[in-house]
């Protein structure tokens, strides 16, 4: 697909988003296949620690949850085991993730998703003035601001990137 085909679809996320009354700018960019935050952020350009990743993880009960991080971080999942009061949490398989969500890994938004989980967000990115995150289909970012997602998400605040 080219650039000049590009669009700003209609997704569960960008309908989350208005039914909340949250503004946001949209990113359409060239996905690449495993390319990640790396990808996006270069398309965009932007830092990629202003490019923040969706990741569905589950608990010792197979209880899944959100967890929102820089692009450029990983999540130490002992630690957000360890203040999420866990006893252990590690990433969902890719088709257990999208039964959870509703959207394609690559795609992943913390907005929208098919099913109510509890989310988990990194501390810093409050810190920034705009984030960009998965707007619910794989190449297309959302601009939003940090304490929108505060917000509308109620997320518990953690401080577990590395």
């Amino acid at each position: 697909m080219s650039k000049n085909n590009l669009h700003s679809p209609e997704t569960p996320a960008t309908r989350f988003l208005r039914q909340h009354g949250v503004a946001y700018s949209s990113h359409p960019y060239e996905y690449e296949e495993h390319g990640g935050t790396k990808v996006s952020a270069r398309e965009l350009n932007v830092p990629e620690h202003s490019v923040v990743k969706t990741l569905i993880m589950e608990d010792e009960k197979a209880a899944p949850l959100v967890v929102l991080m820089h692009g450029d971080l990983t999540v130490s999942t002992k630690e957000l085991a360890r203040q999420a009061g866990r006893k252990h949490i590690e990433p969902c398989k890719p088709e257990v993730a999208n039964r959870h969500t509703g959207f394609l890994i690559g795609g992943t938004s913390p907005f929208g998703t098919k099913r109510r989980m509890p989310v988990f967000m990194e501390k810093t990115i409050l810190d920034l003035p705009l984030v960009y995150i998965n707007g619910g289909r794989r190449g297309f970012l959302v601009g939003v601001h940090p304490h929108d997602i505060l917000k509308i998400l109620q997320p518990q605040i953690v401080s577990v990137g590395q």
